[in-house]
């Protein structure tokens, strides 16, 4: 590229798939001052987590050395116990289902791994994310990803202004098949690797059995809003708002399908409904708590944008309400299903994601 490329040190997060690999082959070629790091964050000695260090280690060994970048590791278990996987069982315990890779984001990647990529004198971290980043009115914003079904700016909700400032997205101009495309021209041995899915430290392994060994479970009653009990329920740690697998309740009444409606912590007591579209299963808004804005510029009291509730999940039309210095109130346009306690909602104005908060109750009237 420029000269100046030669000169900027770009530290990339590689984690052994095809994205972060990529995005390391992008900057190369670009001409920048690549290292490839490899982030250590499960002790793969800890025989109830779900690691794969080894394997993707190896990945990004062999990606690197085809690149011709050199690379390292660097191991942040502590700082990730601590900082993620503590809130983690703290927010289960309160029977409540949180987003470990948002915090992962804002408390390992974008902090501990940063401030490690400086002191090795990088002007940038790098990473894979489908997400883009622009400068406008002296002010970073934080951007989609270009290809719709990846965009990943959901998860890169907290990130502040200085983070922004020192990190660099290379593939997020890119739809998913170009990208694959680019890793089997340059014949990266990670281009057909499958996408990893569902919480890193747990893997494809069976959610309830991981949680079980860090909290003990507390069986209790299922039961109707109307106080009809319909049978236990193994732990409300073990289900999540919409749910309808595992319940064991057979189609009585109606015929249709059981779901979860709602947890009542105090007393133990798990709420079923039946039908997919029972009343009980819509809110009309929200409370959130941990409120941030990625633009330090101030916000109205009240403002119309639109939001996600979930990963991956349609942007919805809502009005926020701030009422405090971190908590907001969001009424939906329309109700909106199975919303749910610990998740994040996430705003944004078309494709500029402007920040999020934690859900820390929902309204089932305004």
């Amino acid at each position: 590229m420029s000269e100046k490329s030669k000169d900027t040190r770009v530290v990339v997060g590689m984690s052994g798939g095809v994205d972060s690999s990529v995005a390391a082959l992008l900057l190369k070629e670009q001409g920048y001052d690549v290292i490839g790091i490899f982030m250590k964050n499960w002790d793969e000695a800890d025989e109830f987590g779900y690691c794969t260090a080894a394997e993707d280690y190896e990945d990004v060994r062999r990606v690197c050395g085809q690149i011709g970048i050199p690379y390292y590791t660097v191991n942040f278990e502590k700082e990730y116990w601590d900082k993620v996987f503590a809130y983690f069982l703290e927010e289960y315990k309160k029977g409540r289902t949180p987003n470990p890779d948002i915090l992962c984001n804002k408390e390992i990647k974008f902090k501990a791994f940063l401030e490690h990529a400086l002191k090795l004198g990088a002007d940038y971290l790098a990473t894979g994310h489908f997400a883009r980043i622009d400068l406008n009115d002296n002010e970073y914003r934080l951007l989609r990803g270009v290809d719709p079904g990846k965009d990943q700016t959901y998860f890169l909700s907290q990130l502040n202004q200085y983070q922004l400032s020192k990190a660099m997205f290379p593939v997020g101009h890119l739809l998913k098949s170009e990208l694959r495309k680019i890793a089997k021209d340059n014949n990266l041995v990670t281009a057909d690797k499958k996408d990893s899915t569902g919480i890193c430290f747990i893997g494809e392994r069976n959610f309830k059995e991981f949680l079980s060994n860090y909290l003990p479970a507390q069986p209790g009653e299922m039961m109707t809003p109307e106080g009809e009990v319909k049978g236990k329920h193994d732990g409300l740690m073990f289900y999540t708002l919409g749910q309808r697998k595992g319940l064991g309740i057979g189609g009585a009444g109606t015929g249709e399908p059981w779901f979860v409606a709602d947890k009542d912590i105090e007393k133990n007591i798990l709420y079923v409904v039946q039908g997919e579209n029972h009343p009980d299963l819509y809110s009309c808004g929200l409370m959130a708590i941990d409120l941030h804005w990625i633009s330090e510029k101030p916000k109205p009291s009240t403002f119309e944008c639109t939001a996600k509730f979930r990963y991956r999940q349609k942007d919805q039309e809502v009005n926020v309400h701030i009422e405090g210095k971190d908590t907001c109130r969001v009424i939906f346009k329309n109700p909106q299903k199975a919303v749910t306690p610990g998740q994040s909602v996430v705003f944004y104005d078309d494709e500029v994601c402007l920040g999020g908060a934690t859900i820390d109750k929902v309204l089932k009237t305004g």
